[in-house]
């Protein structure tokens, strides 16, 4: 089967990552005991996560004409990820997450820099690509107009669009009806549909509508009824990248033609792998360990 083809326009960054017992409060310095620096950004995670999937991904983004970006483009070429639309911003600094890892979760405060550079213009140059693609996937860690462009420019060219809307903050219902699919965590769903009954959202947008809750898995209605299709159960190591994987799987499943529920079980598999390694990346399966895990 020919690989479904997915442009992924979105973040990339490096991210510096600190392990400690636990989180300092104001004011206060403790000692962490670990530092390393591994290339993160929602964009890029979802892209190398739909890449070690099989899809044929390609990136559109800006890193900074510093180190740390030619880092970032040298990690999505080995992980086989296109980069022809992955430019540089001169005087500019690549965008940076700085990642707590205390507790057993993660906190993490996102620097945006070149990222603020994928401007609505920026995609457009992009639109031959764009209409090849089977699925075009974003997030909300590139300017809301962006988003808000791509969605209209998606629907008018025919081209399903995956909408994380992560980090969360509000969308204009235009860019709702728009998008093909909407994968909020609980958090910002309850963010995008303020005072609203989430039972009642989901039956507004069945099949469209997908509120990740972490191990428990997924939920959504079919337009019959609400179901929650369960995550796998692991023993986690860092849950970074956890809701990327989760995106990419679905992506890729999707622009596959893969039945939905079928898609969401693909998901939930390769974003519970996820977990088991350290780093977004680190713990990113490929197509054969996540087939292979849901013989299990």
């Amino acid at each position: 089967m020919k690989p479904p083809k997915i442009a992924v326009i979105g973040s990339s960054s490096m991210d510096l990552v600190v392990t400690a017992d636990r989180r300092p409060g104001a004011g206060e310095t403790i000692l962490g005991e670990a530092f390393s620096t591994v290339p993160g950004g929602k964009g890029a995670n979802q892209a190398v996560a739909a890449a070690r999937l099989g899809a044929d991904v390609h990136m559109i983004g800006r890193v900074g004409d510093d180190a740390y970006g030619q880092e970032i483009v040298a990690n999505l070429k080995a992980n086989g990820v296109m980069t022809d639309y992955v430019e540089p911003v001169t005087d500019v600094s690549s965008g940076t997450a700085h990642i707590v890892l205390a507790e057993g979760d993660n906190s993490i405060i996102v620097v945006k820099g070149a990222n603020d550079h994928v401007t609505p213009s920026y995609v457009k140059k992009a639109l031959p690509l764009l209409k090849e693609c089977d699925l075009v996937m974003i997030q909300q860690e590139v300017p809301e107009e962006t988003v808000i462009e791509t969605a209209g420019l998606c629907r008018a060219i025919g081209v399903p669009l995956l909408l994380n809307p992560a980090p969360a903050r509000e969308i204009p219902a235009t860019v709702i009806e728009q998008v093909a699919y909407l994968t909020p965590n609980e958090h910002e769903a309850g963010l995008l549909f303020p005072g609203a009954n989430l039972s009642e959202v989901l039956r507004k947008y069945p099949n469209k509508l997908f509120i990740t809750e972490g191990s428990a898995g997924v939920r959504y209605s079919d337009g019959a009824e609400e179901k929650l299709v369960p995550s796998f159960k692991v023993e986690a190591v860092d849950t970074t990248g956890a809701g990327d994987t989760f995106n990419a799987a679905l992506g890729v499943a999707v622009a596959e033609g893969k039945p939905l529920e079928e898609c969401l079980r693909f998901a939930n598999r390769a974003a519970s792998i996820s977990v088991t390694g350290f780093g977004a990346q680190g713990g990113m399966p490929t197509r054969e360990e996540v087939e292979r895990g849901l013989e299990e």
